[in-house]
């Protein structure tokens, strides 16, 4: 049973269940019918509740008397009366609820804490995100898939879910019988080894320059690469170097990115399953064979187009490989839920698959979602991909990012010593990368406008970063200027300094107190762009606050609150940053 002081993270889950029991007694609505959400103007209560026009759509009662119905029924429930200072109607029929201020006030220093908010203890969450190809170099379109995907993990993880970082890569195919093929004809071991990913991509590049003229090449390819399949132990060799390399290249790349993956990988580790999944499908009748050999599953059923499993040769595709993942996760890690982290352009493909996966009963008690994202723009609209026909190496794009925001931090603080700024400056660069995705909502494209990324005054990382900048300096002149205020020690308050309290202090205590449902929002509709929507409104909060009540000059009750709004909401930003993947630093 929940206490009072602890129910903050899970008040919304109750609010619905108890409005659902008093629907579902006076209208039979189902408890899917009704939905609490919160409120976008604090003026309107903390939360509302659409329930009544629910109803009059449902039965043509008028919305404002089944409101007026449901309200009289709540007011006399203990949970509203313990938890609530004011239920009311507004406009056609909503329902809007104000949290008791002392519950929030009692609820502060319990924000942060992540025991308090796993609703989804005891569940496991796969999020499969970044999955680069080998031997290829990480490029521009990687970004959104790392940094969502990696996001996402974090929310799950801080409601309780035992959450499993999934890196499935790109390293099985007649491409690296292409790029096996090339080594052997030109490739250099010095070279390789000296700039691995640079080398290989210059020799998978030239042997398709060369196959224009002799196409013959193409079936020179084909055969390294059944020499792979079949465990040929040069190409094996060469395969397992490349690969290393690879990984080798990508991991400067995540520790960069604060990346970080519980498994590592890639569709090569489903080969020996592919020929059961096959033919498992072919004897239930899933799957049927083609006159010219092929395996073929038709979902005109679920209206979608075939799916090819096998080809005429016999060889495999990346739907297989993708069916045989499911069937092993499910089997041996045994989530509740695995989301695929992957662009827009792979909808077809995860329908199809996940048709088939679902006809097949490979994942019975899995819930298997396609976590879709837009492109990557530039400043011009068009897609951030190619310059003269070359890739956008991510590592050159982290690097411009970094350059920049070194020279914002050199305009800004000429007292930090040297190393300082550099370690400022990668975080900013890096956290106006990530911040600049994240911040948008993932169905969309997102434009790289450098200004408006690295911007202090917009809706940006660097700007949420300062405003912790400007609270941790708040704490340190309570503090008598110390240095560092890591371990801020808060003053002890009671319920009775809310009879003092401002209108302003309030609005600021409302505001911080939204944490842990914007962290609940961000997992339900799997998107980090509303806790970092919520992070921009406190930083916007928090700036407006201390302008027009004053911390340090205070008497002393209102100065003992006002220190714990400042820190709590310091906190919670740093919290909430580092949830996205964003680093904050005590000094800008």
């Amino acid at each position: 049973m929940a206490s009072e002081v602890d129910i903050l993270g899970m008040l919304s889950v109750k609010l619905q269940n108890e409005i659902a029991e008093v629907a579902q007694k006076h209208y039979q609505l189902t408890p899917k019918e009704v939905e609490v959400s919160v409120s976008r103007e604090l003026a309107h209560g903390d939360y509302t509740t659409n329930v009544a026009l629910k109803v009059a759509s449902k039965w043509g009662v008028l919305p404002r008397q089944a409101a007026e119905t449901i309200l009289e029924e709540l007011k006399t429930s203990r949970f509203i009366i313990r938890n609530f200072s004011k239920i009311e109607i507004a406009g056609p029929g909503f329902i809007n609820f104000t949290i008791k201020p002392e519950l929030l006030l009692t609820s502060l220093p319990l924000l942060t804490n992540r025991k308090e908010r796993e609703l989804w203890r005891g569940q496991r969450v796969i999020v499969e995100y970044s999955s680069p190809n080998i031997a290829k170099p990480m490029h521009i379109g990687h970004i959104r898939s790392t940094i969502i995907g990696a996001a996402l993990a974090n929310i799950y993880e801080n409601l309780g879910a035992k959450v499993i970082r999934l890196n499935h890569l790109g390293d099985w195919g007649t491409q690296f019988g292409k790029l096996i093929a090339a080594y052997k004809l030109w490739g250099s071991r010095t070279a390789v080894h000296k700039h691995p990913i640079e080398e290989m991509l210059k020799l998978y590049v030239k042997f398709h320059e060369v196959m224009k003229d002799k196409p013959d090449l193409e079936k020179q390819g084909q055969e390294e690469f059944r020499k792979l399949e079949e465990g040929d132990r040069t190409n094996k060799a060469l395969w397992n170097w490349f690969k290393r390399e690879s990984l080798r290249e990508f991991d400067i790349l995540y520790k960069r990115l604060g990346i970080k993956f519980d498994r590592i990988t890639g569709e090569s580790f489903y080969e020996s399953m592919l020929k059961g999944v096959v033919a498992d499908l072919l004897k239930r009748k899933i799957a049927i064979k083609n006159a010219d050999g092929s395996i073929v599953v038709h979902l005109e059923s679920d209206s979608l187009s075939p799916m090819l499993v096998q080809k005429s040769d016999g060889a495999s595709l990346y739907a297989t490989r993708e069916l045989a993942s499911i069937r092993y996760r499910a089997s041996h890690l045994k989530p509740n839920l695995m989301l695929y982290v992957v662009a827009n352009e792979q909808a077809l493909h995860f329908e199809q698959v996940f048709a088939t996966a679902a006809r097949a009963n490979y994942a019975p008690h899995l819930k298997l979602e396609h976590i879709k994202f837009g492109l990557v723009l530039g400043e011009d609209g068009q897609k951030l991909a190619t310059r003269e026909g070359k890739i956008i190496k991510l590592d050159e794009v982290l690097a411009q990012a970094i350059l920049l925001a070194r020279q914002i931090v050199d305009k800004k603080n000429v007292k930090l010593p040297t190393k300082a700024k550099a370690r400022v400056a990668e975080v900013v660069g890096v956290g106006a990368i990530k911040y600049n995705d994240l911040s948008q909502n993932r169905h969309t494209d997102i434009t790289f406008n450098w200004d408006k990324m690295l911007s202090l005054d917009g809706n940006s990382a660097p700007y949420l970063q300062y405003t912790y900048v400007r609270l941790k300096s708040i704490l340190r002149k309570a503090q008598n200027g110390k240095k560092s205020v890591k371990k801020f020690k808060l003053p002890k308050i009671g319920a009775a300094v809310l009879e003092q309290a401002t209108p302003s202090d309030i609005t600021m205590l409302r505001m911080i107190s939204r944490y842990p449902e914007a962290i609940l929002r961000a997992a339900e509709e799997n998107g980090p762009h509303l806790l970092a929507g919520y992070l921009y409104e406190l930083a916007n909060s928090t700036n407006n606050f201390y302008q027009v009540s004053p911390v340090l000059n205070a008497n002393p009750h209102l100065k003992n609150l006002r220190l714990t709004l400042v820190n709590t909401a310091a906190e919670v930003l740093k919290q909430g940053l580092e949830i996205l993947g964003i680093e904050v630093v005590e000094q800008m």
